[in-house]
């Protein structure tokens, strides 16, 4: 039997990045179904539309959505209720595709045509405004995001994250060595 690779089941999944399936995001999620390691029916914002891509792919039978990851519903936008936000910025790090603005102690909003509806901001949030709603409920809403943008935008996130974290190292080991270099 031929092996499926994880990208080309990564090409199927919706790059939500949401972590429903219960993997730190959505290549995790194909690599671990590559592997045999999980099935493919973790998915709720793929749903029955992605169970059934991968199913075709791996030459499988399509399986129910696992209720136990979610269920399958219409896609979802975060909104944050201006009024109520203190902005605390904790909505800022979960999010995988950096779709939410905003600085601390200034209201944040949401860019719609990037939210992936992934829902990791809610919980953050202390004083509860940013509520999950479906995207066609919302006058003018644009499109979602096409799985390619979600895709680049959390892997430039992520990159972004470690060249940070990178510069970081860097400048605290610069700044032993030379805390070392004066008590010579």
């Amino acid at each position: 039997m031929t092996r499926i690779s994880a990208d080309a089941i990564d090409q199927l999944l919706p790059q939500t990045q949401c972590t429903r399936c219960g993997f730190a995001g959505c290549r995790p999620y194909a690599e671990a179904i590559a592997s045999d390691q999980a099935e493919i029916n973790q998915c709720p914002p793929g749903g029955s539309a992605t169970i059934a891509s991968l199913a075709q792919l791996l030459g499988r039978a399509p399986l129910p959505l696992n209720p136990a990851n979610g269920v399958e519903g219409p896609a979802l936008v975060a909104q944050i209720d201006e009024e109520r936000c203190i902005g605390c910025a904790k909505c800022l790090p979960p999010c995988p595709v950096d779709a939410i603005v905003g600085a601390r102690r200034h209201m944040h909003t949401v860019l719609l045509e990037l939210c992936t509806g992934c829902e990791l901001c809610v919980a953050p949030c202390p004083v509860d405004c940013i509520a999950m709603v479906p995207r066609e409920s919302i006058a003018n809403a644009p499109a979602a995001p096409a799985p390619q943008l979600n895709r680049a935008r959390f892997e430039a996130r992520n990159e972004r994250i470690a060249r940070r974290a990178r510069a970081q190292a860097e400048l605290l080991n610069a700044r032993k060595q030379a805390a070392r270099a004066g008590h010579v």
